[in-house]
């Protein structure tokens, strides 16, 4: 027993010495696919490979419908097809926040709501550890005196796939300043895409490679073209989408007849929200 102790002990200190992650993915999930799912997994296997981060939670946060992107059918929908979705996942798990704001929320915001919540989490819990600490009336062992002592906030990073890298050039779609805050404070966890260089972007903006070193680039090596457009384009034509998205999903789509010709003509004459606020 003694020497298994001391064998584990290097292991336990490893992981203790490891950064907290929770992955933060927005986007319009218009639906959800499979692929929007296997990114998780993913980032959470390129950073615990690292030996430099623990991935202890996933969020998906689907955009309101003051995006006014085109095709984008209501967030209530898409809201029920996520939820479906992440049902299978012990650590992936739904935000309604964003999708319920009247108005179109920067990434940038969605992430500072996100941070203070973990934030106010750690708080509670160091006040909550500090207060059973007090009510010990007897010396307790130091293996279990750690047990009480309460970590900091994890660390909040974006994941996205290398389309929303390579979006950072479009100009009116990103405000630079928040840009510079999902990079530069928080950091960036970017799955690799068919046809994408986000090697290129980064190189060159100036912002990007300022803080590159926050830039996760992972490789999808089981390459896969899944997109939510061709989805919506297969539904459209009455095709299969059988295991391109949850059985689920499919199951409520039907249900509730969602995509058709009608609903990809939904805001084609509406600026999106980015462009409206950002032109003026």
């Amino acid at each position: 027993k003694s020497l298994l102790r001391h064998a584990c002990k290097p292991v336990m200190e490893e992981a203790s010495c490891r950064t907290e992650v929770v992955l933060l993915a927005c986007g319009s999930f218009n639906p959800i696919t499979n692929m929007h799912l296997r990114m998780f997994e993913l980032a959470r296997d390129y950073l615990h490979e690292t030996g430099k981060y623990t991935v202890i939670k996933g969020i998906i946060s689907p955009v309101g419908d003051g995006y006014k992107k085109k095709g984008l059918i209501e967030a209530e929908y898409r809201l029920a097809m996520v939820k479906m979705a992440t049902e299978s996942s012990d650590w992936v798990t739904l935000s309604s926040w964003e999708s319920q704001q009247e108005e179109w929320v920067e990434t940038a915001k969605v992430l500072r709501y996100h941070y203070e919540n973990l934030e106010n989490l750690s708080n509670n819990e160091k006040k909550n550890a500090t207060h059973r600490k007090k009510a010990k009336k007897r010396k307790i062992e130091e293996k279990n005196e750690t047990s009480l002592v309460a970590k900091d906030a994890p660390k909040l990073m974006l994941l996205c796939g290398a389309d929303v890298v390579e979006s950072f050039s479009i100009p009116n779609l990103w405000k630079k300043e928040d840009i510079e805050e999902i990079v530069g404070r928080f950091g960036v966890v970017c799955i690799s895409r068919l046809g994408s260089s986000v090697e290129k972007c980064i190189y060159e903006s100036d912002i990007i490679w300022k803080f590159r070193t926050n830039v996760h680039l992972v490789t999808e090596w089981i390459t896969n073209d899944i997109s939510a457009t061709k989805v919506r384009r297969a539904l459209r034509r009455g095709q299969s989408v059988k295991y391109v998205i949850p059985d689920s999903v499919t199951e409520y789509i039907q249900k509730h007849s969602l995509y058709d010709p009608c609903s990809e003509d939904k805001n084609a004459n509406v600026i999106l929200a980015p462009f409206q606020r950002y032109a003026k």
